[in-house]
């Protein structure tokens, strides 16, 4: 889990089976304070005296299949609590002896438990009539010796289970997803009630412990750092800062793909933060590396490729750094490393993966546990400028990626100015806040215009607005209609060779939040 050991004294063991909701569970058990990791079911840590207890996730496998996930469960029942969602139950049951089969009718979507057995602590203060959500295409149809039912709907018998004389149990619904409404009372009572833990894993707490762990960890050495104006690296650069304070060097590098004026405000920001940073101008290195590459991960490594050489050339201005720190959350960890191995490449990284052979550097990543809305908290417990913590996300590659096909300094230009009219606007408007994302794309395609009596043949740009906890789902922004007509139309009559506006209302899933 990156350089630096576990923070807190109790936690709660994810097991992943590859479902789309298990960073969602931790998600929700870190929203009870308390810290929890997610690990692939294949690779399970060592079961220390800090888990507190054990969640198996959902899976898009079937327990029946041939080769479908599996874990020695012998290892873990009865030894500290247990709980399986939805996979992870109907593998409870199938081990030891129960019956899984297909599902007679679909069982995907909004339920309602008819039958809730409240003297057990999981389903303590939990309503009759509760709706919960579904999404399995088996079911449990009979229960081992020793299982007990204790909650069904109209057409699951076995909706959840516990096993006699332990502290095991089992759910064929998705307690983490917002449809199940008593879903985190239901993770409260496992976590809190059954498992014990005592909910005080704070931004407070994790501060003092991680500064304590560099200071620990990094001693005198000196730490080099490329910041990126964003919330990440601003919050890791901070926490270093706390430990070690001038032994920590900052690079902030115009890769002339920022938004318009940002190299220039954000290098004022962190001068005002009391940060030792360097500001290097290296706009035509990127765009010499960028061109005439249209290829979205083509442009990622190129973009990443001259960063690093850059970088390198500063660090070796430093004397004596050993170290790099990177402003890396568990997401990208997380996505680093699946179920099965490797994850598909849906995009790169630009903090996971590691360094080239020729950056002797050890790298530090104080922020590789917690989620984006985590970090943000941190931030502000940290007193981070506002104007930092509530910067909405922006990609590594920057503008590259908002630039469909090929990069050149005019089409940076164009899209700089369309962008800063749209989030000068969300801002003006006391929209920006309302927003967890949003930006400008400059599309590779020309459209007919009218322009006073003239016809026109120019850019079109699309504006994307999404709202979001932490970028894994994500939905589209109600923007008010006067508002997209009033920037609409400032973006045509301010910004030169542009003549079309469209808005994206695409949600992810399916579409991702950038267009590449």
């Amino acid at each position: 889990m990156g350089c630096l050991p576990l923070r807190m004294a109790e936690q709660i063991l994810i097991l992943d089976f590859g479902s789309q909701y298990t960073q969602l569970i931790a998600r929700r058990v870190r929203e009870l304070n308390v810290y929890c990791e997610i690990h692939p079911y294949n690779k399970v840590p060592e079961i220390t005296d800090d888990i507190k207890g054990v969640i198996l996730s959902g899976s898009p496998c079937s327990v029946r299949d041939e080769g479908s996930p599996d874990l020695d469960l012998d290892s873990l029942r009865g030894k500290l609590p247990l709980l399986g969602v939805c996979y992870g139950s109907q593998l409870l049951a199938q081990k030891y002896g129960g019956e899984v089969l297909p599902s007679e009718i679909r069982e995907y979507g909004r339920a309602n438990l008819s039958h809730i057995d409240t003297h057990y602590d999981l389903l303590k203060e939990m309503t009759h009539g509760s709706q919960v959500w579904m999404s399995h295409g088996d079911t449990i149809k009979e229960l081992p010796a020793g299982f007990d039912v204790i909650a069904s709907t109209a057409s699951v018998r076995v909706a959840a289970f516990k096993i006699k004389n332990e502290e095991t149990y089992g759910i064929q619904f998705h307690p983490e997803v917002t449809h199940s409404v008593e879903g985190k009372n239901l993770l409260r009572n496992f976590v809190v009630h059954i498992c014990g833990c005592s909910q005080d894993w704070t931004s407070d707490v994790f501060i003092d412990a991680t500064v304590a762990e560099l200071k620990a960890k990094i001693g005198d050495d000196k730490v080099v750092m490329g910041l990126s104006g964003g919330v990440d690296s601003s919050v890791a650069a901070t926490l270093i800062h706390r430990a070690i304070g001038a032994n920590l060097y900052c690079v902030f590098v115009d890769n002339g793909l920022l938004r318009k004026n940002e190299f220039e405000e954000v290098l004022h920001s962190y001068k005002d933060m009391g940060l030792n940073v360097i500001g290097v101008d290296a706009k035509q290195r990127f765009y010499d590396a960028l061109a005439g590459i249209s290829d979205p991960e083509a442009k990622r490594k190129a973009i990443g490729n001259a960063f690093i050489e850059v970088f390198d050339d500063e660090a070796n201005k430093l004397e004596g750094v050993k170290w790099l720190g990177q402003g890396t959350i568990y997401p990208d960890v997380i996505e680093s490393v699946s179920v099965k191995g490797p994850s598909a490449t849906i995009k790169s990284h630009h903090n996971v993966g590691g360094l080239p052979d020729f950056m002797k550097l050890s790298v530090v990543e104080p922020l590789n546990t917690l989620f984006k809305d985590e970090v943000r908290e941190v931030g502000r417990a940290l007193d981070i400028p506002e104007t930092i913590v509530g910067r909405h996300p922006f990609p590594g590659p920057g503008l590259a990626i908002r630039i469909l096909g090929d990069i050149t300094a005019e089409k940076v230009k164009t899209l700089q100015e369309v962008d800063y009219i749209f989030i000068q606007g969300l801002k003006d408007h006391g929209l920006y806040d309302q927003v967890w994302q949003a930006g400008a794309i400059l599309l590779p395609i020309q459209s007919v215009g009218v322009m006073g009596d003239e016809r026109t043949y120019e850019k079109v740009v699309a504006l994307r607005a999404v709202g979001s906890v932490d970028g894994m789902t994500a939905d589209w922004i109600h923007l008010p209609y006067e508002f997209l007509g009033k920037i609409s139309n400032e973006i045509i009559n301010r910004v030169k060779g542009v003549n079309r506006v469209v808005y994206d209302i695409s949600s992810k899933p399916p579409a991702t939040i950038e267009w590449e």
